[in-house]
Order: structure tokens, then sequence, then C-alpha cells
């Protein structure tokens, strides 16, 4: 964040499928006046569904467009960007969003993050589609953590998308 000052300062949100980034970034760039980025939907726009690039192209051609997204978007100013729960394990795009502001990672318990995921209507994530979802998420959380360790961590459980906003204001000017 060297040489970029706070109010144009990009704010990027990542963590796992279901712990709020699109609900908590949409609601923080309209408080703070910015424009909301959604890398999956922006993904999803340019190249197609999501599945289908995993299909058709493999898991490489989806990193090569979040990491061509992630140059894009770095070299904006004054964004809230809400990244695929993913796409930060990659350090190179993690040096580059970092280099352009503040990354907050959301948290959730396995718990919320599939009650979330269910409340949301999306049924036809492969994560889900286990004897026990709870334990798979689990599993990715700890094989994830060490990444999401290197970004502030933002509590999501029992609160509010209001309440996660306004930790998150707090923190950014403070």
């Amino acid at each position: 964040m060297v040489g970029v000052a706070v109010e144009e300062h990009n704010i990027v949100l990542t963590g796992f499928m279901g712990s709020g980034k699109s609900s908590v970034g949409a609601a923080l760039a309209a408080a703070l006046g910015r424009r909301f980025v959604d890398t999956d939907a922006v993904i999803v726009e340019r190249h197609g569904p999501i599945p289908a690039i995993f299909a058709e192209h493999g898991e490489a051609a989806f990193r090569t467009h979040e990491r061509e997204l992630a140059d894009e978007l770095a070299d904006e100013t004054a964004l809230v960007v809400s990244t695929g729960g993913g796409m930060l394990i990659d350090p190179a795009i993690a040096d580059r969003f970092e280099s352009s502001g503040r990354v907050f990672c959301l948290t959730a318990s396995p718990a919320t993050t599939i009650a979330r995921v269910r409340a949301d209507g999306i049924v036809d994530r492969p994560l889900l589609d286990t004897a026990d979802p709870e334990a798979r998420v689990a599993e990715l959380l700890a094989e994830r953590s060490e990444a999401y360790a290197r970004f502030e961590a933002v509590p999501t459980d029992g609160r509010t998308v209001t309440e996660v906003v306004d930790d998150i204001l707090v923190r950014i000017q403070g």
C-alpha cells in the first residue's frame, strides 16, 4: 500500500465461500461511495460460467483469468473488491492486491458457511455434494488457513452485514 492514499486505496475482501464477501462488499462500497467489483461475476461476464471454464478449459485457464483480472483491478483506485474464495491463495495475486490497498479476510465457521450457502439457494456446489459437508468445509479451511492468515481477519459468525461493514469501517478509518 506504499504510496496509495487511504481515501484512494482499494479494499479487498477475501475468505471462504459463504463468509459474506459479496454482501459485505456491496454494502461497504455503498457506505463509502465506491465502485464494487465481484471478481467471480466479472469472470462469468467475460468468460462464461465458472463450472464451464473448468470443464472446457481446465483450472489453469480459470486461474489465468483471475491473475489477469487482479492485475487490472490493482491498477485502479478506490474500489471495493470481493474475490473468489481461492483467488488470493496465489501469492502473486495476494501481493498485487496488497500493493493497491487493504485486504481483509472474512471468516465464518463451517456450520455458518453451509447454512449461508444453503440459505442462498446454492445447491449445485460440488463442495456440498458429500456425506459430511461440514467436515469437507473444515478440511478446505484448514488447507487455506496459511494463505488466509496473511490478511486481517474479520469474523462474520453471528453478525449482520451492517455489523461487519461497521467493523471494517472502524479499521480503515482508525
